[in-house]
């Protein structure tokens, strides 16, 4: 903003070439041509066509159409059909839960104020604010918000409410002064007022210096059109799953082939049997599996206050390392709140002790008290509203005061004077009423309350009074004086001197207490909370204390300090910090940036228009839903409708259970397939022949498999899971030997299947793949119950307690039922009812999976 705060008026002016009495309408015209209009330019996005077509970009669903064209060719049109759908549906989901960059760009657009009150040729006029240009005197007034970002040259008792953009957790004392400091963060330019802010109390004038992108706001809405977005970590995963896959089918189609061909096994048989073989090796469920489990977690999050925009989001919080929240409302209250009150006598929260700072503090207060559904509501600013509530829980109602001690006069607060008087009838005379900074109204004192009686201030008195002050301000409360005195006549002039003094009230905005708790969660869960905030570094730090963030000052530091590093020396020393205050949107997106380029998953939380760039280019950006902008939510991945940090945990929780999940969807249907391959590659190398047609082999994919692949998908949260470290970011999905148990499990599968075509062989090769076909479908359905719990054994911890996998393996085993009751189905499958010693043999061969997998984990236990 071309430091624009350090300038005098006559330097603005001279700068912008503008004057008292404003620009004229033709320099108006010049300056839009020069300039362009007062909004903000929008990138064209994406159509639903591209956004479609971009949703077959991934390796496995490249895979599984390439699956769906050669099952066509087999003749299996039905199974053909079935995966296609399956990847219909993913891409229809895909564009629906697509997040889009021009959301939060017309969200920017509607904060901007349609109309502008400008003087122009000396004339007072309103116009459109796109039509505002730099060097356009506008006119603010309560209630009106900020068209655009000016410097203020007048200002009258001016307050303005800019928390969405810097942070500020409450309005901000406007004056038309010079701040020398050119490096001084947003929040602390008193002399500028910024696009889209509130103004709350006063008025005021100022000279437009920015207008459109050139704003503070449009900044913003830059930095969101410019950030790229990123795969989650689940996604990058499963394209590392579709590549392996792919290269595994084409390898398992050659070797087959040639094996077969070595073998001089007819070409077109081997050419159909490799096909099947590599069509074996790609579970056709997993994108449907994926996709519904994400939405199911979507819907469990809905009832833990957590709206999920994008389906992978919920996923991705389950591997957060580091949760970068804003303070204000998300680990506070976002209510100022009054916690110490002291007079002469000492801290109190006695009605007798504290009766005239109450009486004081509500009789010098604009605040409204409204009923509402048998209780009430406190309409006004934060910090009266504050001294009203407080008064209410003592038995002190605004109410009755009022109508018993009605104003009649009063003087406003002023940002200069620092104080607030109102003249208040009494039965013998007036009341007067002061409250504000206790270092003015001290000087005002001449006299103090002392229990039921006032006598003469002393020294011994200020000075015990300042002390208190001090040490209630370094515990980051914000401290007001209250005094009074009685008259017979009312002088405005006098009115603030001889005051008596009453004591101080100390509030802040407090802490949440489930946020307590959470922070200690998410430290056992080796996540990192951090806290970074608009508001002042001393707020901050002693929030942070209480929270359990920070344990001394070291780890906390100012916007201005990293803005005098270099992303490379931020990089190097954002795990030091735990706290950051004051910072300007940008400082949010760097230190965001900078977790990431330390290999970390970054959750980020806000409410504000300023949140909007971090929580965009983090990993999961998650918005308020009460607090929060239209920007800050059209930027975000999710949404908490309850405002509160504990939610972000609970939603961790939540992902690494679904991860979890998936992970044992995979480890199940990859398990499966090997087995499949294992029995066809032993039979072609024995030269024996087929165990398994291609329909068998694709109906047990399609149909057995992916109902009890789902089922694990809704598996609750195993014990312990939020006291385990976030898995790392590049950690591979066969991590911790994965890869290795799904092979031996696959080969366990496969061989059992192929004892029990050995025992059917003796009868027949159609007995023989009958047996082979039900035990292979059978022997998987009762492998799903290894793979419920990674370590523990599942028969000690409840074999049957997941009730969607025992319905699953029910229906599967009635579809496998139909399928050999039914001469129909029989004849298409090619198989036969099994006599009582085959069922025995299929059964046995079937359970022995589940024996061996328990037995192991036992013996490592």
């Amino acid at each position: 903003m071309n430091n624009y705060h350090s300038l005098s008026k006559k330097e603005i002016f001279d700068k912008l070439k503008t004057q008292e009495t404003g620009i004229s309408k033709s320099e108006a015209e010049k300056r839009i041509n020069e300039f362009g209009f007062n909004e903000f330019k929008e990138e064209k996005g994406k159509s639903t066509l591209q956004k479609f077509i971009e949703q077959f970009k991934d390796v496995l669903v490249i895979i599984l159409i390439a699956a769906a064209v050669i099952s066509g060719i087999l003749g299996e049109v039905a199974d053909s059909a079935i995966i296609l759908m399956v990847i219909l549906l993913n891409a229809v989901l895909g564009v629906v839960q697509e997040n889009k960059a021009e959301e939060s760009l017309k969200a920017l657009k509607k904060m901007a104020a349609p109309l502008a009150k400008v003087i122009r040729d000396g004339n007072v006029l309103e116009i459109p604010s796109r039509e505002l240009v730099p060097g356009d005197i506008v006119i603010l007034e309560a209630g009106k918000y900020v068209p655009a970002d000016l410097r203020l040259i007048e200002t009258s008792n001016l307050k303005i409410e800019e928390s969405s953009l810097t942070g500020e957790s409450v309005p901000v004392d406007k004056k038309d002064v010079i701040i020398e400091d050119t490096n001084i963060p947003l929040g602390d330019r008193v002399n500028l007022a910024f696009m889209s802010s509130m103004v709350t109390y006063g008025r005021g004038k100022g000279v437009v210096v920015a207008t459109g992108m050139n704003t503070e706001i449009g900044k913003i809405a830059d930095m969101i059109s410019k950030v790229e977005e990123e795969s989650t970590p689940l996604q990058k995963k499963l394209e590392e799953v579709g590549k392996w896959l792919g290269i595994a089918a084409l390898a398992i189609c050659a070797l087959m082939f040639g094996i077969g061909i070595f073998e001089g096994r007819p070409v077109f048989e081997m050419f159909m049997t490799s096909v099947s073989l590599a069509v074996a090796a790609i579970p056709e469920g997993l994108p449907a599996v994926v996709t519904i489990v994400l939405a199911v977690g979507v819907q469990k999050m809905i009832k833990r206050n957590a709206i999920i925009r994008k389906l992978p989001a919920v996923e991705t919080l389950g591997c957060a390392t580091v949760i970068c929240s804003d303070k204000t409302g998300t680990l506070t209250q976002n209510k100022m709140t009054v916690k110490k009150i002291y007079t002469i006598n000492g801290f109190s929260d006695d009605l007798k002790d504290i009766d005239k700072v109450l009486h004081v503090s509500n009789l010098c207060n604009d605040t409204e008290i409204v009923e509402e559904n048998n209780s009430y509501k406190t309409i006004g600013d934060p910090t009266e509203t504050a001294l009203v509530d407080v008064a209410l829980l003592h038995g002190v109602d605004k109410r009755k005061l009022d109508k018993e001690f009605i104003r009649v006069d009063e003087i406003p607060f002023d940002s200069d004077r620092k104080l607030m008087t109102t003249f208040n009838k009494q039965v013998n005379g007036f009341s007067v009423n002061t409250k504000g900074a206790p270092d003015i109204l001290l000087s005002c004192c001449k006299y103090i309350q002392d229990k039921d009686m006032v006598r003469e201030i002393t020294d011994s008195d200020v000075e015990k009074i300042k002390q208190v002050n001090e040490e209630m301000a370094s515990s980051a409360l914000r401290v007001l004086a209250l005094g009074y005195k009685n008259i017979e006549k009312i002088e405005r002039e006098s009115a603030e001197k001889d005051l008596i003094f009453v004591g101080l009230m100390g509030m802040i905005d407090p802490p949440r207490e489930e946020a307590k708790e959470a922070v200690e969660i998410c430290k056992t869960a080796g996540i990192k909370p951090v806290m970074i905030t608009g508001d002042h570094k001393t707020t901050a730090v002693a929030i942070a204390k209480e929270l359990g963030i920070l344990n001394s000052e070291e780890e906390a530091i100012t916007g201005n300090e990293v803005e005098k590093m270099t992303q490379e020396e931020l990089v190097q020393n954002v795990k030091n910090y735990s706290v950051y205050a004051r910072v300007s949107p940008e400082h949010k997106v760097r230190i965001v940036e900078a977790w990431k380029e330390n290999n970390q998953i970054v959750a980020m939380t806000g409410d504000g228009v300023n949140d909007a760039p971090a929580l965009k280019t983090s990993n999961i950006g998650c918005a308020m839903g009460i607090t929060g902008t239209d920007v800050a939510k059209g930027a975000a991945d999710i949404i908490l409708t309850d405002d509160n940090f504990a939610t972000i945990v609970s939603a961790v929780e939540e992902g690494r259970t679904i991860f979890s999940n998936i992970k044992k969807s995979i480890h199940y249907l990859l398990s499966c397939n090997i087995g499949e391959i294992v029995a066809l590659f032993i039979a072609i190398v024995f030269n024996l022949p087929q165990p398994l047609l291609p329909i068998h082999i694709l109906w047990v994919n399609l149909v057995t498999d992916s109902l009890p692949a789902l089922a694990l998908g809704m598996e609750p949260a195993e014990k312990g899971v939020m006291k385990r470290k976030p898995r790392k970011p590049d950690e591979s999905l066969f991590a911790d030997g994965l890869g290795l148990k799904i092979l031996l499990q696959g080969i366990l599968v496969g061989g059992v299947t192929l004892v029990a075509y050995w025992y059917g062989l003796k009868m027949g090769i159609e007995d023989a793949r009958s047996m082979a076909f039900f035990t292979l479908s059978l022997s998987q359905l009762v492998h799903a119950y290894n793979v419920r719990l990674e370590k523990a054994s599942v028969v000690k911890n409840g074999l049957f307690t997941n009730k969607y996998l025992n319905k699953a393996v029910l229906i599967s085993l009635l579809i496998q039922f139909i399928v050999i009751a039914t001469p129909f189905t029989r004849q298409i499958f090619k198989v036969r009812i099994l006599n009582l010693n085959e069922i025995l043999i299929v059964a046995l061969c079937s359970l022995i999976p589940l024996l061996i997998v328990e037995i192991v984990k036992s013996i490592k236990k």
